[in-house]
């Protein structure tokens, strides 16, 4: 059966998605939360309804203010963040009509929430064969008089920044630049190497650390594995809604991304599709609405590096020498903190930082020499443009990609063997155009702007 008859039967057999309900604990200073969705079966009986229960943890710090947050905003904060962990359950039968049990959303609301769930799923329709439509890929319905609005309600904040580690070159930069102006704590989800060793290298212990442990539902990876719909979710999205649970925790004013300019660009040229569609400006901007309209005007969500493109990035993160050996940024050897060396991301990484860095210290960095592997050949012409679609990964913009392939063409004069010989890369513009741009179109507050300026012209 193919993806798109799948798609059809499952949402004729599962006609409705719940969001029944969430509680949260504050215990010993840990605070957890766990929701309940159930995808409703459409048979009399109902006896193949499935229950999600996914949760999360933030593990107990000296700095936290949790008895300080009113309830009204703490109840819409994780109301929220239930609202964007649902997405992930939703896709799996992609029910026609999603029902909302704790509170009332407003046509604004339901409006912003369906924009979301359809771009950040863009990817998901695109690679199942899904054609769907805005209007009627779901509808929202609230069943509650309740409106998740706690936008009147006062908190006072502080003058502090967290900084969300990802533990590739990005948050790097951020991390690095910030950590020397002002008071920051860094904010991880579910810890692993990577993003443990770059907080250390910035000199930050793990009590200092910002932690959110989040734990999916097995029944939903049990279902992927039998063959349920499964693919890409908005997780910059889902990031959102906990950086700014934990800026209430933390009374941080500013919630400081890393994603840059280069997001933009749409994955599939021509359409909506981003693969890094909760990256882009476009998302920063709806978010900030619906945070400043719903739930508090004071705190700030925003990138610091929006103004920048990736080889921007690369040249700030290749003077970060510290970090060299521990960050990553390979989706695929996350889970054993490693190059996996055959990537999109590795050899995007790679490229653009290597008008900046020796080969030989690009090669110490990926444990071999990316160049020489002719079957990321076929990946390069995916992330220069020669191929119809870019990766379905975080990386950089054709234009960028050519300008790096040009710029090693012309520095580097042992290119037998590798997958640039010969290549002529059609680049636009030189590395050295784009080191120069600034993209006015950013959030950041007048200090945070004044730092990166400062930061560029060091």
């Amino acid at each position: 059966m193919s993806n798109r008859a799948k798609y059809d039967s499952l949402r004729e057999r599962f006609a409705v998605f719940c969001f029944q309900k969430y509680e949260y604990f504050l215990e010993d200073g840990m605070f957890s939360a766990k929701f309940n969705f159930k995808l409703e079966d459409g048979a009399s009986d109902g006896a193949d309804s499935v229950d999600f229960n996914p949760c999360f943890e933030v593990p107990a710090r000296d700095f936290y203010h949790w008895k300080s947050i009113p309830k009204e905003i703490l109840d819409v904060l994780v109301f929220n963040i239930g609202m964007i962990e649902l997405v992930s359950y939703w896709k799996i039968a992609c029910p026609k009509k999603v029902v909302v049990k704790p509170y009332h959303l407003d046509n604004e609301q339901v409006n912003w929430w369906k924009k979301l769930y359809f771009n950040g799923l863009g990817e998901f329709f695109y690679l199942n064969g899904i054609n769907a439509g805005f209007d009627d890929f779901m509808s929202i319905e609230s069943e509650s008089s309740l409106p998740a609005d706690c936008g009147n309600a006062k908190f006072c904040f502080e003058e502090k920044t967290l900084v969300p580690v990802g533990g590739g070159k990005d948050s790097v930069v951020t991390l690095e630049t910030l950590r020397k102006r002002m008071e920051i704590k860094p904010l991880i989800i579910n810890p692993r190497g990577a993003t443990r060793e770059c907080v250390k290298a910035a000199g930050f212990a793990e009590d200092d650390t910002v932690v959110i442990n989040r734990t999916l539902d097995p029944v939903m990876l049990e279902m992927n594995r039998k063959g349920y719909l499964n693919g890409h979710t908005p997780f910059s999205a889902m990031l959102a809604f906990y950086t700014v649970l934990l800026g209430f925790a933390t009374k941080s004013r500013y919630i400081a991304l890393s994603n840059e300019s280069s997001a933009n660009e749409p994955t599939v040229p021509d359409t909506e599709i981003n693969h890094q569609y909760s990256k882009s400006v476009a998302f920063e901007n709806d978010f900030r609405h619906y945070i400043f309209k719903y739930v508090n005007a004071d705190i700030q969500y925003f990138s610091f590096l929006r103004p920048l493109n990736e080889l921007q990035i690369a040249k700030l993160f290749s003077e970060a020498k510290n970090y060299h050996k521990v960050f990553r940024s390979c989706n695929v050897g996350s889970k054993t903190d490693s190059w996996c060396g055959h990537c999109p991301k590795c050899l995007f990484t790679w490229l653009a930082l290597s008008p900046f860095l020796k080969r030989d210290e690009l090669t110490g960095i990926f444990g071999k020499d990316l160049l020489k592997d002719n079957e990321l050949a076929a990946t390069l012409e995916k992330l220069d443009g020669t191929a119809e679609v870019k990766p379905f990964e975080c990386v950089g913009t054709v234009g960028e990609v050519s300008a790096c392939i040009e710029y090693i063409v012309q520095h580097d004069d042992n290119l037998q063997d590798t997958i640039l010989n010969g290549r002529d890369s059609n680049a636009e513009l030189s590395v050295e155009d784009y080191v120069r741009q600034y993209d006015e179109k950013n959030n950041l507050p007048a200090l945070f702007e004044k730092i990166l300026k400062e930061k560029l012209n060091g």
